[in-house]
């Protein structure tokens, strides 16, 4: 497995590499000390994982997340000395699946990577069901694909392991805390953030008018619940 670590702190990026050669010897760590360099990385080496600082020269990290994002869906955590609850939000809006905080410990590091390459792994292919459809939304089970007026919606692995939940409980309440604990893990039950931008990253690709869902609802206090629009 290849982990692509983009931070100008040579500190930073001298403890992530040590950590890795000590605990997890099979990881491959391959490091850019700016964002430009980060993405000749990125594009060079196709890595399983990045580590993506976003106070950085020449590109800081938000610049570098929305180019990736443009062709690849590549699991990425945003590492940032600063705890302002904008730049988390910011982000997971624009396509992080996590967020961590500098000072941190190795195994809160490992712990994150860890969470977020179990949740790049989607739900298994589901061949004896047939394709989900609701309104001008349809999604196949079988290979992940999602449409919307026939029309396909690329989509991250959270995302899709999120619709996947609501769609399966398609007329049903999904409580906040379960679909935490079910697409993110059980560590992430209070990251209520987490959920509510990805839900509004749905609704953007989903829905017709985003601020005013027919689909993806929220029930005030409880969860989500995915409005199943024609057919049975």
């Amino acid at each position: 497995m290849k982990i692509l670590v983009v931070d100008d702190d040579k500190n930073i990026v001298e403890a992530i590499t040590i950590g890795f050669q000590l605990q997890w010897q099979e990881v491959e760590v391959l490091t850019a000390p700016d964002g430009e360099k980060g993405l000749d990385m990125f594009y060079e080496n196709n890595p399983d994982i990045i580590l993506l600082d976003v106070m950085m020269p020449h590109k800081d990290g938000f610049t570098a997340l929305k180019e990736i994002r443009r062709t690849s869906d590549v699991p990425i955590i945003m590492l940032t000395a600063r705890g302002d609850e904008l730049d988390k939000v910011k982000g997971l809006e624009l396509g992080s699946d996590d967020y961590l905080t500098k000072p941190f410990s190795h195994l809160e590091l490992f712990a994150r990577i860890k969470a977020v390459l179990r949740r790049a792994e989607m739900p298994p292919p589901m061949n004896a069901m047939p394709s989900f459809v609701s309104g001008d939304i349809s999604i196949n089970f079988e290979n992940r694909e999602v449409l919307k007026k026939a029309i396909p919606i690329k989509m991250t692995p959270t995302e899709y392991s999120l619709l996947f939940l609501l769609a399966r409980n398609a007329g049903r309440v999904v409580p906040f805390e379960t679909l935490l604990d079910k697409v993110w893990g059980p560590e992430y039950r209070e990251q209520l953030d987490y959920l509510k931008t990805y839900l509004s990253r749905l609704r953007k690709k989903l829905e017709d008018d985003p601020e005013n869902p027919r689909y993806l609802i929220t029930e005030r206090g409880l969860g989500y619940r995915f409005v199943k629009i024609g057919g049975k």
